[in-house]
C-alpha cells in the first residue's frame, strides 16, 4: 500500500477568532480573549484533494458548520498563543487522519467449523423453547 503525501495547508486558508474562555479564573477570565476558535473552510481549500475533502468532513462530524467550515475550539490554556497552537495541532491531526485512505475490506467466509456450532446452538435453543410449550391433551 502507498503512503499519503503529506498535507500543506495555506496559512491564508485558517482563521483566528479569539474568545473569552468559560469557567473559573477570576479577573483574567473576564478581561482576556485567551480562548480561540480555529476555522477552516473545507470547501474553498486548494491545499487539499477532493477525496481527502470528502473524508474530513465525515471526520470532522459536530465541528463542520452548513458551509463545510471546519471550527475547533481551543480553551485548555491560560495563554493565547498556547490555545492557537493547541487548535493548529487538533486540525493537524484531523486532515493528517483523513488524508490516510481508508484500508480496503477484505471479505472472508465463516469456516465450516462456526457453521456448524451455530447451527447446533440453534437446534439447542429451539429444543428449550418447544419444552416451554403448553400441549394441548387430545
Amino acid at each position: 500500500m502507498n503512503k499519503p503525501l503529506p498535507v500543506r495547508i495555506q496559512p491564508g486558508e485558517i482563521r483566528f477568532e479569539f474568545v473569552r474562555s468559560s469557567g473559573p479564573g477570576g479577573q483574567n477570565v473576564n478581561k482576556v480573549a485567551t480562548a480561540v476558535q480555529l476555522r477552516f473552510d473545507v470547501g474553498a481549500s486548494n491545499s487539499l484533494a477532493p477525496e481527502v475533502k470528502d473524508r474530513l468532513m465525515r471526520l470532522a462530524g459536530s465541528r463542520l458548520t452548513q458551509n463545510g467550515e471546519i471550527i475547533i475550539e481551543a480553551s485548555r490554556f491560560r495563554s493565547q498563543q498556547r490555545n492557537r497552537e493547541d487548535a493548529l495541532e487538533r486540525l493537524a491531526r484531523l486532515v493528517e487522519k483523513a488524508n490516510t485512505p481508508p484500508r480496503p475490506r477484505h471479505k472472508t467466509k465463516p469456516t465450516a467449523a462456526a457453521k456448524l456450532r451455530r447451527l447446533e446452538t440453534k437446534r439447542r435453543r429451539s429444543a428449550t423453547k418447544q419444552l416451554r410449550t403448553k400441549k394441548l391433551d387430545e
